[in-house]
């Protein structure tokens, strides 16, 4: 590799705390909504998943939605499931989203079809999520295929993985094998107990995690109680605590104020914890409340440059 070539990489790296965010493609041939949504975020993030068919349900794809996202001036980081595609699919995105500006990668077993739109289609999984991370970083360290061959000019991408820090019942050795093989990031589920959240800190920072990743923790500014039972319910891996329900549901027309307020404290927290790198802030359909987090948690300005 011939050095960082990611905003987010050489931000994470020089130790300062990294904010990022969230663009959803639209379910529509139009990228004004994601030109929209990108320019929100500029100067407020220092990055932005692109989401991949959120819920196993049909998008624009990542692809475009990089394009627009670069275009509008935010670095995007995009999202690539295994669901839907088989390796030599998955090349060609790595390949045509670098070229129209991606610069980042998370990669993703993606949600199972029948929770989607489209619960007829078929899942292809070709490659695991760890065998899709080791395809990137061969392909970023060596310019090689899975099959060989030579790439000429070939991506860099800062490569990254998901995980659930709070699910039942939750492996380590999951994430590490997911290290092992080649990422250097890890964006995790939407966070609210900080108490559980410093017991994983505590077990995966024992087996080195810290060291070896930049670890973002995902957050998110609830606006209702049933927003939160919904998450409670439907999310796998999130716990919204019930006080936090309750205080959202004694709010009334109140309750996005609360959610934002609760969500800032948690950011705040987390700056704190040893380890944590960095906040992930998921609007879920409404991003007024993603700049409203930022700026209460006192991260705004973001830094204009980084020195890789």
């Amino acid at each position: 590799m011939t050095g960082q070539t990611s905003r987010l990489e050489a931000l994470a790296r020089s130790g300062r705390f990294c904010v990022t965010a969230e663009v959803v493609p639209p379910r529509a041939a139009d990228g004004d909504a994601v030109t929209q949504q990108a320019r929100a975020l500029v100067g407020v993030a220092d990055a932005a998943n692109v989401t991949d068919n959120p819920r196993a349900s049909a998008h624009m794809s990542p692809v475009a939605g990089s394009a627009f996202v670069a275009a509008a001036g935010l670095e995007p980081i995009i999202q690539l499931a295994c669901r839907h595609r088989n390796r030599l699919a998955l090349t060609a995105d790595l390949l045509g989203a670098w070229a129209l500006g991606a610069r980042n990668v998370l990669c993703l077993t993606g949600d199972r079809v029948a929770a989607g739109d489209h619960p007829e289609a078929a899942e292809v999984d070709d490659l695991s999520v760890e065998e899709l991370v080791a395809l990137v970083s061969r392909l970023r360290d060596t310019g090689a295929l899975p099959n060989g061959a030579q790439v000429t000019a070939p991506p860099r991408y800062f490569v990254g993985v998901a995980d659930s820090p709070l699910a039942e019942p939750y492996d380590p050795a999951r994430l590490e094998s997911k290290l092992d093989a080649g990422a250097g990031f890890v964006q995790t589920q939407i966070v609210y107990d900080l108490e559980a959240l410093g017991g994983w800190a505590e077990t995966v920072g024992a087996r080195g995690v810290f060291e070896r990743a930049v670890v973002i923790v995902g957050v998110a500014p609830l606006r209702s109680a049933r927003q939160a039972r919904f998450l409670n319910e439907r999310v796998p891996g999130v716990a919204v605590p019930s006080a936090l329900i309750d205080e959202l549901e004694a709010a009334g027309d109140r309750a996005a104020d609360v959610g934002v307020t609760r969500c800032i404290e948690v950011v705040r927290r987390l700056h704190d914890l040893p380890g944590i790198a960095g906040v992930h802030v998921m609007g879920m359909g409404h991003e007024e409340g993603v700049r409203r987090v930022i700026e209460g948690a006192g991260l705004l300005p973001r830094p204009a440059e980084v020195a890789s």
